[in-house]
């Protein structure tokens, strides 16, 4: 009970030092797509191919890893083909349904 008083003081003088951290609409969406191709790359690339020495072992390894990501590898919810591809693809099909 004592208690009490001090934590309802307490939130009241700090509530209005503290914003809410609400994002838009989707954010949750592309946080959890960024975990998953973090949690990927590290998995396929980092644990398994280390020990690093060097940050220049790293960084060609990040850019060879999306390279190979974004134009080699196969993705079947997509429709079999590469992510690379797939946004050519889509660009494309936009600009013809705004020509017509």
């Amino acid at each position: 009970m004592v208690l009490q008083p001090a934590l309802k003081s307490w939130s009241a003088k700090s509530a209005s030092r503290f914003q809410a951290s609400v994002g838009s609409v989707g954010d949750s969406y592309d946080n959890a797509l960024a975990e998953t191709i973090n949690g990927l790359f590290k998995a396929e690339v980092i644990h398994r191919t280390g020990p690093w020495k060097e940050l220049d072992e790293v960084e060609r390894a990040t850019l060879t890893w999306v390279d190979w990501f974004n134009h080699r590898h196969i993705l079947e919810p997509i429709g079999d083909m590469p992510p690379a591809e797939y946004e050519k693809l889509y660009y494309q099909q936009a600009e013809s349904a705004q020509a017509a």
